[in-house]
């Protein structure tokens, strides 16, 4: 025996002398158990109606509709803005003692300025096209979160099923390596070496069994299910672009929302014409006839730049604001389209890849197990090769959950919903 390999096994004993020490017994957490069922009948996009019903920022698009409902109604309204009735009354009989006395009263009415009405409607059909935009914008998001929350899970469930697996073979491989040290075959260091991969690996198979449950509360919480649809594997979409998703075309309302609202403000910058309707009765001092007629009066404003200034400057900021987002989330999405069709190539060819190598090592660790049973090779050579076919596996059929995981987030870029 070499003085490296003399060394190497001292430590392994000391470790695993200290881990049996002071290990404790290592048990799943049962008061903490986020249990999913499957359910075949169970649509994805029925998941995702249902996360979309309860996301809390229904509660602002349902406050959106009533702002639609308020500018229909300012817009098909008969005036610009609401009339004002005038009474007036005048008498002499504290000031001059003559007794004079007059009474007037008069209609005040807005006047519609050139295109007002028209405007106003733009205004609120591109509302109305906002609020529906905004909420198939949000549904999208919705999308994807749902799908991250799926696969996420799908994920952590093979990492979990992956360490499972290598703990039962751990504890197999001791439950061998200590029958052969009880029939004077094997040391007692291979016995402790054994008891310390199973220890390892069984931390491992805790930690995955966590995050398990990490990632289904996060579904439980996003959809308010404890089920989970049969499948949610998708096709990848023939579409290359994303001039339908709902994000961008929300983007695309926004501005054309922000583009109607400073056309109608260069027209409501300048105050409506006002027409006035009087009737005036006067009273003479000394004379119990009266004298009646009827008046008309025009109210034309001028001089508004002071005041209308800010107005429209505040109005083209809202454009300006608008295309800044616009540019903003083309070049976010040109960027994520290229690197999901940039993901989707490297993970098709890194499937390739990994399979072969699973094969491999699949191979290898059948011929080292023989070789371990008839003595033809150590322990640690039989640790090594199970390690490198379990690191073979975990690559393998993370890259399959990986590729279409991949899928998912390129339909999500492009805009299509599951």
């Amino acid at each position: 025996m070499s003085i490296f390999r003399q060394a190497w096994l001292l430590v392994a004993v000391l470790l695993a002398i200290v881990s049996i020490a002071w290990a404790e017994p290592v048990q799943s957490d049962t008061d903490h158990l986020d249990l999913l069922t499957i359910n075949p009948n169970l649509q994805l996009r029925d998941v995702l109606d249902i996360t979309f019903a309860r996301n809390p920022a229904q509660a602002r698009l349902q406050s959106l509709e009533s702002v639609v409902a308020a500018r229909k109604l300012v817009a098909n309204a008969l005036l610009p803005a609401s009339p004002a009735l005038i009474v007036a009354h005048q008498n002499g009989a504290l000031a001059s003692g003559r007794n004079e006395r007059e009474w007037q009263a008069e209609l005040e009415l807005p006047v519609w300025q050139l295109n007002q009405r028209s405007n106003r409607l733009k205004v609120a059909d591109a509302t109305r096209t906002n609020v529906s935009a905004t909420g198939a914008s949000l549904k999208l998001q919705v999308a994807g979160l749902l799908r991250d929350a799926l696969w996420d899970i799908a994920f952590n469930e093979n990492n979990l099923s992956l360490a499972t697996n290598r703990l039962e073979l751990a504890r197999e491989l001791e439950r061998d390596v200590e029958a052969r040290f009880n029939a004077g075959e094997m040391a007692k260091t291979d016995v402790m070496l054994a008891q310390q991969e199973t220890l390892r690996v069984q931390k491992e198979q805790l930690r995955a069994e966590a995050e398990v449950m990490h990632a289904r509360h996060r579904y439980y919480l996003l959809t308010g299910l404890h089920e989970l649809p049969g499948s949610y594997t998708e096709l990848q979409s023939a579409v290359h672009d994303y001039s339908q998703s709902s994000i961008w075309l929300a983007a695309e309302a926004k501005l054309g929302l922000a583009e109607t609202e400073r056309n109608l403000v260069q027209i409501e910058s300048r105050e409506n014409l006002h027409l006035s309707l009087n009737m005036r009765r006067a009273q003479g001092a000394f004379d119990n006839l009266s004298n009646e007629s009827v008046g008309l009066k025009v109210r034309i404003p001028f001089g508004e730049d002071a005041r209308s200034a800010p107005i429209r400057a505040a109005a083209q900021l809202g454009v300006g604001d608008a295309v800044t987002e616009l540019n903003t989330l083309r070049y976010a999405l040109e960027t994520l389209i290229h690197e999901t069709e940039h993901n989707l190539t490297v993970s098709r060819a890194e499937l390739v890849i990994a399979n072969r190598r699973f094969d491999i090592a699949r191979e290898s660790a059948r011929l080292a197990q023989k070789a371990f049973k008839l003595g033809e090779t150590d322990l640690v050579s039989l640790l090594r090769v199970q390690s490198q076919t379990y690191e073979a596996e975990r690559a393998f059929t993370t890259r399959k959950i990986q590729l279409q995981w991949d899928i998912a987030r390129y339909n999500q870029v492009v805009g299509v919903l599951p």
